[in-house]
């Protein structure tokens, strides 16, 4: 078989030796470099908390972090800086005593005011002394207080009267939330928050709706939760109800009775017999009747508040 010639085998050495190139050149190309980014930690702060803006994405490359208060650069809203290679920090016309820049660039803002709001311009320099500069916005909220809750009557009456809670005080941008039994509380046909939620309106009240009621405020750094607030529905008093209900009994037996009917306050009692007033009490005790005592025996109910009435016949 005849050799390659050298020529041929010249040209496939200098092939291979391409692609290695080409390999080496794909190996060794430096990667780009990812730009600074901020991270605020909380991503929303209350009045007089700390907030950090967290810088990621360093590299050995930097030489000097800038903050400014403010969107661009401005030598009036300089804070602070830091220089990587001396480790010196300084400070400028904005610096307030309360910002601490460290090491990695980061910038920590402590006990901020509604004033420190804005934003925030980090501009770092790399060692070839070409700039760049990243903003993250500060978004301060009042610190909330803790809101009490008012009524118009916190003892109506069933199916009579409306009630109509307030939650006090009232604050621009806040979100109001009411609580019965410590659930939230939704819009129904009986049910009805002001378009600001700051006031709830129930209309013609029902035992269902006695217990505590809360309001809560909120922003999106900090909460706060009012007392609760107890409402007492009047009501009743119901049918009652007579107990045992045997109708017939053997002379020289004792005879008792029990009155109930559902009541708030507690229902009054009292007890006719054949329509006259034989005691006032709940419960009706004869002994060794005799068959005088046949007749109608009335439990008569009476809600001193309310002002209700109502009553039950029993024959015996």
């Amino acid at each position: 078989m005849e050799q390659p010639s050298a020529s041929a085998r010249r040209g496939r050495v200098r092939w291979q030796g391409f692609l290695l190139a080409v390999s080496l050149l794909t190996f060794w190309s430096p990667p780009t470099t990812a730009r600074l980014t901020l991270e605020l930690l909380p991503p929303n702060v209350a009045e007089g908390k700390d907030v950090l803006f967290l810088v990621h994405n360093q590299n050995q490359d930097l030489l000097r972090y800038t903050w400014y208060k403010g969107e661009r650069g401005d030598i009036k809203r300089y804070i602070a800086s830091y220089r990587t290679d001396t480790q010196i920090n300084e400070t400028g016309p904005a610096y307030s005593g309360r910002e601490t820049i460290y090491p990695n660039g980061s910038l920590l803002v402590q006990r901020v005011t509604l004033n420190d709001a804005g934003h925030y311009t980090l501009l770092y320099t790399h060692r070839d002394l070409q700039a760049e500069e990243v903003t993250g916005q500060l978004s301060v909220f009042p610190e909330l207080p803790k809101p009490n809750i008012t009524s118009n009557n916190s003892n109506p009456v069933e199916h009579k009267d409306a009630v109509v809670f307030t939650c006090e005080p009232e604050i621009q941008d806040t979100t109001y939330l009411w609580l019965f039994n410590s659930r939230s509380i939704q819009n129904s046909s009986k049910l009805e928050q002001s378009k600001d939620n700051r006031t709830l309106t129930i209309f013609y009240v029902t035992r269902n709706y006695i217990g505590p009621y809360e309001c809560e405020l909120q922003n999106p750094a900090t909460a706060n939760r009012s007392d609760p607030l107890y409402l007492n529905v009047l009501y009743g008093p119901d049918s009652p109800t007579i107990s045992p209900s045997d109708t017939h009994y053997r002379p020289g037996a004792n005879l008792s009775l029990s009155c109930h009917a559902d009541s708030n306050p507690p229902a009054q009692y009292s007890w006719l017999i054949n329509g006259s007033l034989k005691q006032s009490s709940q419960d009706l005790f004869i002994t060794n009747i005799t068959a005088n005592d046949s007749g109608t025996y009335t439990c008569l109910v009476h809600n001193s508040v309310t002002g209700l009435n109502s009553t039950l016949v029993r024959t015996i």
